[in-house]
């Protein structure tokens, strides 16, 4: 199938390209990266988003090729969801995609639904940026110094700088031959992992005094409110990884955290150590992600009951 992709994409002329929304590093990185190979190939390519690229990737090459999607566009050759579990987490670019001649799904996901034309998922790969550079590959496309730069943002910021279990010998492979091309993983990895806004540092304060453990601590709660938002002065993109301080407390198996948006919404991210499996959970309030990591949103949901649900939910797993 990946072959199929490749000659679909090699015909065709111009091509919109499309992360999920809220796109990380591994959905931007990646868009950027096929952006790169695909113009070097003499393709127009469109890398069209939901919202601002976070302040944090502002450094990747390519980001002239993006921008945010304004309701208009015409027709592509082929529009490609890259890193997207689902045709509704592409949110107001939907009609773009279904209006391409050809649609492409490209991803990593369990919980993926295969619905393009062409669907490409494989579970196995740490980051949908180890898919573009095996597409690459079949393609033709040597990815130089640029491109290399955002495959590596894509895999180093989805295994949380290769210290996830979705890490494997092939990704450290791909990274290695990504580092053939010169570019700094020092100063990768410090605009990645290592510079935090002031906002970001008092919401993770915010945050832990919100923590609870339960179940013996192996539940970790917390809770992020509007007003804990206005208080930090911190962006959206701040909320970024701080799920990562409740996972990481000794004992705790499954963490989660409940942010309240303004628009009423309650958005859950989900994590687990060991054999909790927090797609499933994800997925039945039609959300989704990995077994370790996944989340979910409730549409204007009450925040003390839809911590309840999850309790229950979390609580049955254990």
């Amino acid at each position: 199938m990946l072959k199929k992709i490749a000659e679909a994409l090699a015909d065709a002329g111009n091509i919109a390209i499309l992360p999920h929304i809220a796109a990380d590093g591994d959905a931007i990185g990646s868009s950027l990266a096929l952006a790169l190979g695909l113009s070097g190939a003499g393709k127009e390519v469109s890398v069209l988003l939901e919202e601002q690229v976070p302040q944090i990737y502002g450094f990747l090459p390519g980001l002239e090729m993006a921008g945010v999607y304004g309701g208009d566009g015409g027709k592509y050759d082929i529009a490609v969801a890259l890193d997207c579990g689902d045709i509704e987490r592409l949110g107001s670019r939907k009609p773009v995609f279904e209006k391409a001649a050809v649609t492409v799904n490209i991803d990593h996901h369990t919980t993926n639904t295969g619905f393009a034309m062409l669907d490409y998922v494989d579970t196995g790969c740490a980051a949908a940026g180890e898919i573009i550079y095996r597409l690459f590959g079949l393609m033709g496309i040597d990815p130089g110094k640029d491109a290399a730069i955002c495959l590596y943002t894509a895999i180093t910021s989805d295994t949380g700088g290769f210290r996830y279990s979705n890490t494997t010998s092939a990704t450290h492979i791909i990274a290695s031959e990504l580092l053939k091309k010169g570019i700094d993983v020092a100063d990768i990895s410090r605009r990645i992992f290592d510079t935090v806004s002031p906002g970001k540092v008092r919401l993770m304060g915010e945050a832990v005094n919100s923590l609870e453990l339960l179940e013996n601590g192996r539940i970790a709660l917390m809770t992020v409110s509007c007003e804990a938002m206005r208080r930090s002065g911190a962006a959206d993109e701040d909320t970024d990884g701080i799920i990562n301080i409740a996972r990481n407390i000794s004992g705790v198996e499954a963490a989660a955290m409940l942010r309240e948006m303004e628009n009423g919404d309650i958005k859950v991210n989900l994590r687990s150590n060991s054999y909790v499996d927090v797609s499933a959970v994800a997925s039945k309030y039609s959300g989704g992600g990995h077994i370790k990591a996944a989340g979910f949103t409730v549409r204007g949901g009450d925040l003390g009951k839809v911590r309840e649900m999850l309790l229950e939910d979390l609580r049955g797993m254990l």
